[in-house]
This record gives C-alpha cells, structure tokens and sequence, in this order.
C-alpha cells in the first residue's frame, strides 16, 4: 500500500521554461541552438540545478562552451527567475492527495540561487510534508546518499513510497531502495499511473 508520494520539482510541480526565455531575447533560431549547445545541452547544465557549484563556476562552465557568447550567455542566465514556473495544478494536487491521507515529500536538485530567486514559483513547497533539496545537504540525485537520507529522515517505507521525476537514471537509483517509481510526463499521465499501484490519485 503507497503511504508516500515523492515529488521532484523541476519539470513535475514547477516547468523549466529555458527555450521560451532565450527567445524572449529575440535572437534567431542559429542563435538560439548555439545557446542551448552551451547550456541546456552540455554537461555543466546538470549543476546548475543541483547547488553544488557557484553560479559563477557555472556560468564559465557554460563560457568555456562557446567562450564567443560570453556577454550573451550572461545576459540570459541573469534572471533565473523569468526560467522558472510553477504550474498550476501543483498545489491543488498536493492538498488533495493529503487531504486523502498521503504524506508528499519532496526530493529535489533545485539549487539555493533558483530558490531563492524563484519563490513566488515555489510556493507549494510550504504546503507539503517535507523533503530534501540537495544544496541544503550537499548531496544529489542519483548519488544514493540522497535516497537514504530521506528514507531515515522521514522513517520511509520504500516499499509504501512512489517518486515521480522526469529522469530516468534519478529513478533507477530510486528502485535499488525498493522504491515505486513514475517516469513523469505530465500530470494525467502520472495519475493513471499511480492509481495503478492504488494510489486514491
């Protein structure tokens, strides 16, 4: 029986909208691939929402990509906060799966600087039962670690928990600890599948 309902943040409760602020620039469509080459698509990119690096050793991890759009690159990651949206079934879903006796926790990579930046965004984070953000206790998502320690924290069941995430290695790691997971896609998605494991969703 799911007692637990992990949630990551980013693209499951709150969308990274990264495409639709470079545009916002205005630059053209071989701008716009250059950029995305140097961030969203190289390997720094996955520090950047982890917190376990400076914003600056980021972005000259990005630089170092196309070290000809520095002034660019710096103007678009300026504003993580014009990146970030909450979407809007977030809160209502998180009340009404605790309104139907569910713990939901949860289990994040989002960094110190886009917390606190994108707050407004964040919102829902008051409104549940817990969780970790790997800044606060300098370990990620997939490094076991995590896993445990929210385990011992919270006095988890794996067995009685499901987490949803969009990535797939974050829940392989995920079901080494017995844990139920759901490769996140959107929230319909995720619904019909978690009343498939019996979850009142």
């Amino acid at each position: 029986m799911i007692t637990t309902i992990i949630f990551d943040i980013g693209n499951v409760l709150a969308d990274f909208i990264w495409e639709e602020h470079y545009r916002s620039f205005g630059y053209d469509d071989e701008m716009l691939a250059r950029i995305a080459k140097a961030t969203v698509k190289s390997p720094v990119w996955n520090e950047y929402d982890r917190g376990v690096m400076s914003d600056e050793e980021i972005l000259q991890g990005f630089i170092a990509n196309d070290p000809e759009l520095e002034d660019i690159l710096r103007k678009v990651l300026a504003n993580v906060k014009t990146m970030v949206r909450r979407n809007d079934y977030a809160i209502p879903w998180i009340k009404e799966l605790q309104g139907k006796g569910y713990r939901c926790l949860y289990l994040s990579n989002f960094s110190q600087r886009a917390e606190r930046e994108c707050a407004e965004a964040l919102d829902f984070i008051p409104h549940m039962d817990g969780g970790i953000l790997s800044y606060q206790d300098q370990v990620i998502k997939p490094m076991p670690e995590i896993y445990q320690l929210l385990i011992d924290r919270y006095d988890l069941v794996p067995q009685e928990c499901v987490f949803l995430d969009d990535t797939l290695c974050n829940l392989e790691a995920a079901e080494k600890f017995g844990i139920h997971t759901i490769h996140f896609k959107n929230q319909m998605q995720a619904i019909e599948e978690l009343r498939k494991l019996g979850v009142d969703a």
